[in-house]
């Protein structure tokens, strides 16, 4: 059976779906009751989409809540892991956050922590009985709706060894490199480099695992232009998004993602993770 926390959220098709309540009590906390008598089930699926730590911590109360009513094996899909950009302390007295996150799920005993394009391989590492779900179908289905001779586009250093398995994966679909560097002083991104001279107006597909603000993708979509780049398309996993579409739509033919953090109505073009778990 399944126990879909967000209700917009609903990654594998069954009948099979357990009803629940769920408020938050005036102090601030979140609650869960499990409605549907699931006291004969052996085995229950948690899915979610984390947005803050009440959901996460919602997601921690629903485990606990099937465990009383006898579920012995739990497994929890999140699409988005949270915290995965804290995957490593920079500056003494931050917290290694992903850990944190990490720990109180292993806590709990899982059977399995399904998981899809986490930004680096520490998240996996850190969790107990990981499963990782790649972004290759993703693409694919994002490069079928494009120019076949469309080149893949690695936004930086860090997803070079992604974007090599995405192409291969492709049959040897094309990759340019790219790489960027941040002001240490004013925390701003800059030094955008494509290293190819001319693009000769070639389509180009940007790959990456997360879009929050944007501002990597616009410094290097100008600096694909001026290497005389074609229609500039953006393909990100994990969709957050935070300024909105306004100023990436200035700079993107199209925008494509998933609905593994939250669901949009216009803007961007939405794949369903659950339309990637058919293939």
């Amino acid at each position: 059976m399944y126990l879909n926390l967000d209700a917009q959220f609903q990654p594998f098709q069954s009948e099979n779906n357990i009803q629940f309540e769920i408020f938050t009590f005036s102090g601030g906390e979140p609650h869960i009751k499990i409605l549907t008598d699931v006291s004969n089930q052996t085995e229950v699926t948690i899915t979610t989409r984390i947005q803050s730590f009440n959901d996460f911590g919602l997601l921690l109360l629903a485990v606990d809540a099937l465990r009383r009513y006898g579920v012995e094996i739990l497994n929890v899909f999140i699409p988005y892991f949270p915290a995965a950009r804290q995957d490593r302390v920079m500056v003494i007295g931050e917290p290694l956050s992903i850990k944190v996150y990490a720990d109180l799920l292993n806590q709990l005993n899982l059977n399995k922590i399904t998981i899809y394009d986490p930004h680096s391989e520490v998240t996996p590492a850190v969790l107990n009985n990981c499963a990782v779900i790649t972004n290759h179908l993703f693409i694919r289905k994002v490069v079928s709706a494009l120019d076949k001779d469309i080149l893949l586009i690695s936004p930086d250093g860090g997803a070079l060894k992604k974007i090599y398995k995405v192409s291969e994966f492709l049959g040897g679909k094309p990759v340019i490199e790219c790489s960027k560097k941040r002001n240490v002083k004013n925390g701003k991104l800059e030094g955008f480099k494509v290293y190819e001279e001319d693009l000769k107006e070639k389509d180009c597909l940007i790959v990456d695992d997360i879009c929050d603000g944007g501002g990597t993708f616009i410094g290097l979509a100008k600096e694909l232009k001026n290497k005389n780049a074609g229609n500039l398309y953006l393909a990100v996993s994990h969709g957050i998004f935070n300024k909105g579409f306004k100023v990436l739509n200035q700079h993107f033919t199209k925008i494509f993602t998933t609905d593994s953090f939250k669901t949009f109505e216009n803007g961007v073009e939405q794949i369903e993770i659950k339309e990637l778990l058919k293939d």
